[in-house]
């Protein structure tokens, strides 16, 4: 059974909202304040759909740090204590590492290649 969530988040200097604000000749790590900025949504998003959308369950109560990496990218260690055990079986339901069939979800494997998969 599991009780506590560990996870991890990390800012992608190639998250559309990021790019298409580049000026020309522009890299994301000129923009500190824009990769900041659009972390600090995206990790708002994804803590309310922990929390209020409640997708892995009812949270007893969360906590989470930000910092900045070397490579000047902000990420975010999360702990989540649920209301209710999970079991084991149900885990597979949420995570996985595998990489969709492309011709079963295009588009599913194009974000999972693109945003997922480091290096060639």
């Amino acid at each position: 059974m599991v009780d506590r969530i560990c996870s991890s988040f990390t800012c992608n200097p190639n998250w559309t909202e990021i790019q298409q604000e580049l000026f020309v000749g522009q890299k994301p790590q000129d923009r500190h304040n824009l990769m900041a900025r659009v972390f600090h949504q995206k990790h708002k998003t994804i803590m309310n759909l922990i929390t209020k959308a409640k997708i892995f369950g009812e949270v007893k109560c969360h906590m989470h740090t930000i910092e900045w990496q070397k490579r000047g990218l902000p990420h975010a260690h999360i702990l989540i204590w649920l209301k209710d055990s999970l079991h084991v079986h149900r885990v597979d339901d949420f995570i996985s590492a595998e990489i969709p069939n492309p011709q079963e979800d295009p588009g599913l494997f194009c974000i999972v290649t693109k945003q997922m998969v480091h290096g060639p």
